[in-house]
């Protein structure tokens, strides 16, 4: 059974949705030209990447592949940039510090201590993301509170301080539920990692990402080894002050 047999529900304000999400592109992009898409090639993240070129708004999108992502994720990049006949920017961590930081902690440091496992983060995501932001305006994200207690609470679209400096992140996907994003997948016929058909609802890097059984939660394969409350990269971790809804 495929992810869109077996997650294929639409809530019924759908539509509503859809339209909102697409308005609130338009609208940012109005005051915030400089946009570019953060996908990490997930489903949302895929869908997102659709709902910009249905808006018609530039913006870039950009991928940080940190040398641990499965090649059912990376294969997705073609597949965008065939479709939307547009380049998708690849970020990848610098050669040096990943070899300094394997080379004293080992290729499986993350399953070592949280600690470890943050500084293989920062090292692969975080110091290319910030070089990936550098200078724009905003960034987009597929972020949904369904997705987990921590995002519970997130905007469509906030203002952002802290160590990417000081920009907008805007997550038109907040009040999506996962069966709405199916729907969509199913709706526009969108390749989708197929890693999904296999019970990954959420993907990372390799080691990192795990398949979950019915009933665990969302991001019950992420970081699985670690406290519950910890599942988070840092790529999405702001402080509460940074976090106030912003009028797009």
């Amino acid at each position: 059974m495929s992810a869109i047999d077996l997650y294929n529900a639409p809530s019924p304000t759908f539509a509503d949705k859809v339209a909102h999400s697409l308005a609130l592109l338009q609208r940012a992009v109005s005051d915030y030209p400089k946009l570019t898409q953060a996908s990490s090639l997930g489903a949302e993240d895929m869908v997102v990447t659709h709902l910009i070129h249905m808006a018609g708004i530039q913006s870039g999108i950009f991928v940080l592949d940190t040398g641990k992502l499965h090649p059912e994720t990376l294969a997705l990049v073609g597949q965008i940039e065939q479709r939307y006949t547009r380049s998708v920017e690849v970020y990848r961590p610098k050669n040096e510090s990943v070899a300094k930081f394997v080379r004293h902690h080992g290729e499986e440091a993350m399953y070592q201590s949280m600690d470890l496992r943050k500084q293989c983060c920062d090292i692969r995501k975080m110091e290319p993301l910030a070089r990936a932001l550098a200078g724009k305006d905003g960034w987009i994200t597929g972020l949904r509170r369904e997705q987990s207690n921590a995002r519970a609470e997130v905007a469509d679209i906030v203002q952002e301080t802290g160590a990417f400096g000081a920009r907008v992140k805007i997550s038109p996907l907040v009040e999506w539920t996962w069966g709405d994003v199916w729907h969509f997948i199913a709706q526009h016929r969108l390749d989708y990692n197929a890693l999904h058909d296999q019970f990954y609802p959420s993907i990372g890097c390799a080691p990192c990402t795990r398949a979950i059984s019915v009933g665990e939660d969302f991001r019950a394969g992420r970081w699985w080894w670690e406290d519950e409350k910890a599942k988070e990269c840092g790529l999405h971790v702001q402080s509460i002050e940074s976090q106030r809804p912003q009028a797009a």
